[in-house]
């Protein structure tokens, strides 16, 4: 495949700092529509059951004042539907969420949760949403997944990436030869394939390089880059470095 490898940027954790201290700045709408300005494909926002960084109010101006699409986090959940369905975003990627966590540990068991999933994607796809599920690289669960009516499917990167920083290389690898397989199979049966999580300029090419995947969706390693060089910069190289990945250099 020779399409442009698309990359959306999560601005969660600008809300993060913005929260840490109370107030308005620094505001994740502003940083949104920066993003949007330097060539971001989309937007993704998690809106946790807590509050933890994205706040309502967050969403609605998001809706508002964005131009390029928005993918709206959220765990499946009564609260989240009816937000969901008042919003119409263009993307709904469903994720699993503990409260007790830092932040996204892992993918959805959808094979557990395929009769509920079902019935609460539904009217999700009726209203226009496109639907993801946040997934890890198992067959069974981009079966499920394709089961339930979701379109898309994201493959959790985080243990691929955490192996790569503490320098585990073979089971990096085996990770990475696991992402593959499970882009390649999902595309395979019609789902189109996104991978997020954890990466970073150093982890971004191998993932990149995979035929099948249409999307990235990076964000916290981009906000921190963002302090030290800027997010227009930061986007910047990480675009170039997907690039690389794309052409196998």
């Amino acid at each position: 495949m020779s399409e442009k490898l698309r990359l959306g940027v999560n601005i969660d954790h600008v809300a993060t700092v913005r929260n840490a201290r109370g107030g308005g700045d620094p505001d994740p709408v502003r940083a949104a529509l920066m993003a949007e300005a330097a060539g971001a494909d989309g937007i993704t926002a998690h809106l946790r059951e807590d509050r933890r960084h994205i706040v309502d109010a967050d969403i609605e101006a998001l809706m508002a004042q964005l131009s390029v699409p928005l993918n709206f986090e959220m765990a499946a959940t009564d609260e989240m539907q009816a937000i969901a369905l008042r919003h119409k975003p263009h993307a709904v990627c469903i994720v699993p969420e503990k409260r007790e966590e830092r932040t996204t540990e892992g993918g959805l068991d959808v094979v557990a949760d395929d009769n509920r999933l079902a019935t609460y994607i539904a009217p999700l796809r009726a209203a226009g949403s496109r639907i993801s599920l946040f997934i890890g690289a198992d067959r069974a669960q981009i079966d499920a997944s394709k089961r339930v009516g979701a379109e898309v499917v994201e493959l959790h990167s985080g243990a691929y990436c955490d192996f790569h920083h503490e320098g585990k290389l073979a089971e990096r690898d085996a990770e990475l030869a696991a992402l593959r397989e499970a882009s390649t199979y999902a595309h395979g049966i019609g789902l189109e394939v996104h991978i997020g999580h954890g990466l970073t300029f150093d982890t971004v090419g191998p993932v990149a390089a995979i035929p099948e995947v249409r999307e990235l969706n990076i964000g916290h390693f981009l906000i921190g880059e963002a302090i030290f060089q800027g997010l227009g910069p930061a986007m910047a190289e990480m675009r170039r470095r997907m690039d690389l990945g794309r052409a196998g250099a």
